[in-house]
């Protein structure tokens, strides 16, 4: 789920999670479309510490990364992953990611009131449990709970999505893919 301008941290893969379920690896040029333009915020696995930056289309990163201000900091996609560059040319630190898609895929808001818009994710998402809430303020209210963490708070009715069974789905998403990312 993308809300806003926010990507959610786990879609970095950077947080540990167990996986019962097969995950996507993403290309560069699918990296590259998500982050572009959006803020990318979360916490590194092992040390919890924050980080948040802005994603410039001319491959600035603005932003913090584990309480510290960058300066100097860019980033661009290699053909699998992302690479950060931090500091002076003299002294500059990279550090390259993998991005891996997992865990539930929650269909919310206007969408979900469209069921054949979440099934056709569903069947375009084949190894990743998809879910349509019944909340229409799905985006504003997952934010006041993140606000109000870790107070108890009800979580909004899931209803799990079949796939559509769409013939030449997958073929065609390819031949889609393809000729966007030819242009």
């Amino acid at each position: 789920m993308v809300g806003g301008a926010r990507i959610a941290a786990a879609a970095l893969g950077l947080l540990a999670a167990s996986q019962a379920f097969a995950v996507e690896r993403l290309t560069g040029d699918q990296i590259k479309q998500l982050f572009e333009g959006n803020t990318v915020s979360g916490r590194y696995s092992g040390s919890n510490l924050p980080f948040s930056e802005y994603h410039h289309a001319d491959g600035r990163a603005s932003g913090h990364n584990r309480h510290v201000t960058n300066t100097d900091a860019c980033w661009i996609t290699t053909p699998d992953s992302v690479c950060y560059y931090y500091g002076p040319q003299d002294k500059r630190r990279t550090y390259c990611f993998t991005i891996e898609t997992s865990g539930d895929l929650i269909v919310e808001g206007s969408f979900a009131a469209n069921p054949c818009y979440a099934m056709l994710i569903a069947a375009l998402r084949p190894t990743q449990p998809v879910f349509a809430s019944t909340d229409a303020a799905g985006t504003a209210r997952g934010a006041a709970l993140l606000a109000t963490w870790p107070a108890p708070n009800q979580a909004p009715r899931l209803t799990a999505v079949q796939p559509a069974a769409i013939g030449g789905l997958h073929a065609y998403r390819e031949a889609w893919a393809r000729a966007v990312l030819d242009r």
